[in-house]
């Protein structure tokens, strides 16, 4: 269903044309994730869900992934408005 934009954000995270939150970084350690789990996940993920965020009005993607050690992942995502990939945040699923 959004294959087109899940090849655009895989494209971003092997270009590493991307930038994390301050959350998306927090939550990353407080489960003892890497940058290379997240790019794993991103990679090995699909599309499940999205959402409007209800402040910006913008559209943001709920991928369903891989870590590096197989634990499952799910990372929230967007495209920034300077036409970077903006990781919201992450967490184990």
């Amino acid at each position: 269903m959004f294959e087109k934009f899940l090849k655009t954000i895989k494209e971003e995270i092997r270009r590493s044309n991307y930038v994390m939150t301050l959350h998306a970084e927090e939550e990353m350690n407080d489960d003892d994730l890497t940058i290379y789990d997240v790019e794993h996940g991103i990679l090995t993920g699909k599309i499940v869900e999205r959402q409007k965020d209800t402040v910006s009005a913008e559209w943001k993607y709920r991928l369903k992934g891989k870590s590096r050690d197989g634990k499952g992942i799910e990372v929230i995502v967007k495209k920034g408005a300077v036409g970077r990939l903006v990781i919201i945040t992450v967490y184990l699923s």
